[in-house]
């Protein structure tokens, strides 16, 4: 394998008498997040590259490893390495796109997804995620095999039956994108940690549906952040601001050397006359994949509830794609809601998938119907399993962010599991500004459309960047959890043109930071925001130092609101088996959370439950 090239060897920066391995893996010229590492030799360890491509293995006795490199999609990389004691090996690994050629029909997706090979218009970044083994393969997998290649081709663990009635076995067609796990990062040599903010929170439903189905969800379709930001957190809203910026720090309930750090932002709330009018346009998927309870008939549900939360004043346009596209309903007022039900009531699927015609037709309505000042959002309901080429899901990207910018947004809800695209329906929301939800549960609907309406619809900021600054004579590393693809250069947090989220009308937005401190006593990080206005093109930026005082003395003294987050967290650290979880550990998470209970609230109760489901999977007590 020439694949990878040896740059330098240099005394250990990590320890005086053991060695260490350090580098980045690429393809091209670009970095490559959620590459899997396995050494084997004198030690054995794996990781995964973080955002940036990088890897880190510390504390390694000298002598002969094997090192290899696999990440779906691209050619597998296998180095022989002699590493000296006391020396420190940086290694740039480049990895090869496998063979394939773009997919232009679902028979043909289906066929190359059963053999374990992403399936999808980007198809360097997508991985397969089978849910369920292939038949003729053992429950029971060495350790070898179940964390190598051939795991990467089988998630989770089989399944008889879905969580509603009738409901099939989960197929083998499901994508979902690693996009690895950050590492530690030293201040002394990157002092800023910047970010995109997250309020989607598909992953955390997604996740819940497999395992009330009975089987662990695949580590690819794990995303912290959004297990984190699922829950209420009681942050006070802004005074004279779009937004409030809260923080809480305290000792680590898993390490005793280090902490944690909790940053909370809270959205101005839209009340009363300050709602904007609502013009939506529902585009909705009808194809025969859509055919069962869980997807077409819990998208009307879903969309009559929401018609039902409108008021006068606002409207509702509907239009579906399946083998062709039909407008179903011009843009109609609240006076005739019973003829909307009806409407929505009428649907019915069957038929292949053109996605990137029913999108023309979609933005055709909202355009017609675009009011200035008001909220005009295309909803798009589907299961992401698209007829779309490489080129045109392309060229429809595109399309779709040049409508964000003119002021039609696009949020996407999901649908159903066993041929689910994930990151093509987070794709589309990304590009549309809008938000990415997964709706598993009509109590889920309600929770959308309910309570969170106007931060789901109205937005008060966007492009919203995150920027840490952490002063290196007070914290020694650091590590951002979770947000692995809402990674943005530090160069590029006051380059006004890089995309950033968004955030809506009473939404709150969490991250968490893991640190190694040197000094607990002393304000050791400054949070910096910067932001638009929702129709701006001119950002404004604000610091905000964090105080002494929100260092608590001990985890226990910690607010509920910061135990809950921690406890999210670590449910998904053991879900998407990083290598964090060893100190993470479910029993913990299981723990932290029966402390977190400061109300009987279900969303608190949930979380309970599903760590006792993730635990009793993976086999512990």
């Amino acid at each position: 394998m020439l694949g990878a090239l040896v740059i330098f060897t240099a005394p250990s920066l990590w320890a005086a008498n053991s060695a260490s391995i350090k580098g980045v893996v690429t393809s091209g010229a670009r970095a490559l997040p959620g590459v899997m590492l396995f050494l084997k030799g004198p030690a054995n360890k794996r990781t995964t590259t973080d955002s940036k491509g990088e890897f880190l293995f510390s504390s390694l006795p000298g002598g002969s490893y094997t090192l290899l490199a696999v990440k779906s999609g691209f050619s597998s990389e296998k180095l022989n390495i002699k590493l000296q004691e006391g020396k420190e090996l940086k290694l740039n690994i480049k990895l090869k796109p496998a063979p394939q050629r773009p997919l232009e029909s679902k028979e043909e997706e289906r066929k190359v997804a059963a053999k374990g090979v992403a399936a999808s218009a980007s198809v360097d970044d997508l991985s397969a995620a089978p849910s369920k083994p292939s038949p003729r393969k053992k429950r029971s997998m060495p350790m070898s095999a179940r964390y190598g290649h051939k795991r990467m081709k089988s998630f989770g663990r089989p399944v008889t039956g879905g969580l509603y009635p009738g409901e099939p076995p989960v197929s083998s067609t499901e994508q979902y994108v690693d996009h690895g796990v950050r590492q530690w990062e030293i201040t002394a040599t990157d002092r800023l940690s910047t970010f995109s903010i997250d309020v989607d929170t598909a992953s955390y439903t997604i996740a819940r549906r497999k395992l009330l189905s009975g089987v662990l969800p695949p580590p690819a379709a794990v995303r912290t952040e959004e297990f984190v930001n699922y829950f209420h957190y009681n942050y006070a809203p802004p005074k004279d601001a779009p937004f409030a910026v809260h923080m809480e720090a305290a000792p680590s309930p898993f390490e005793k050397s280090l902490h944690i750090l909790r940053i909370g932002i809270k959205g101005k709330e839209a009340k009363g006359k300050a709602r904007k009018p609502v013009h939506l346009t529902f585009l909705v998927d009808t194809s025969g994949s859509m055919h069962s309870a869980d997807k077409l008939g819990l998208v009307k549900r879903s969309l009559r509830f929401l018609v039902d939360q409108l008021k006068p004043g606002d409207t509702v346009a509907l239009c579906t794609y399946a083998g062709y596209v039909r407008e179903v309903l011009k843009p109609t007022g609240m006076d005739k809601r019973a003829e909307i039900h009806q409407a929505i009531e009428d649907l019915s699927a069957g038929g292949s998938t053109a996605m990137s015609s029913g999108l023309e037709l979609a933005y055709k309505l909202a355009s017609k119907n675009f009011r200035k000042g008001s909220v005009n959002r295309v909803i798009v309901c589907s299961d992401g399993d698209a007829n779309v080429g490489a080129t045109r899901y392309g060229d429809m990207l595109k399309s779709i962010k040049i409508f964000a910018k003119k002021g039609i947004t696009l949020s996407t809800l999901g649908f159903g599991m066993g041929n689910y695209k994930d990151h093509r329906m987070e794709q589309l929301a990304d590009k549309g500004n809008g938000n990415y939800y997964y709706i598993d549960t009509i109590s889920e609907a309600r929770k959308v459309f309910g309570s969170q309406l106007m931060g789901t619809l109205q937005v008060i900021a966007k492009d919203v960047k995150i920027q840490v600054e952490f002063n290196p004579k007070d914290v020694k590393k650091y590590r951002l959890i979770g947000y692995e693809n809402r990674n943005i250069a530090d160069r590029d947090f006051r380059n006004d043109k890089v995309d950033a989220g968004e955030i809506g009308a009473g939404h709150t937005v969490t991250a968490l930071y893991e640190l190694q401190l040197l000094n607990p006593k002393a304000s050791f990080a400054t949070v910096r925001i910067r932001w638009k206005k929702p129709t701006g093109s001119k950002a404004s930026e604000k610091a905000y130092p964090f105080s002494k005082s929100k260092m608590k003395t001990s985890f226990k003294a910690a607010s509920a609101d910061f135990k809950r987050a921690v406890a999210a967290a670590a449910l998904a650290e053991n879900l998407r088996n990083s290598p964090f979880k060893e100190s993470w550990t479910i029993e913990k998470a299981e723990k932290i959370a029966k402390e977190s209970l400061s109300r009987e609230d279900k969303q608190e109760m949930g979380l309970i439950e599903l760590i006792r489901k993730a635990a009793k999977l993976m086999g512990k007590k």
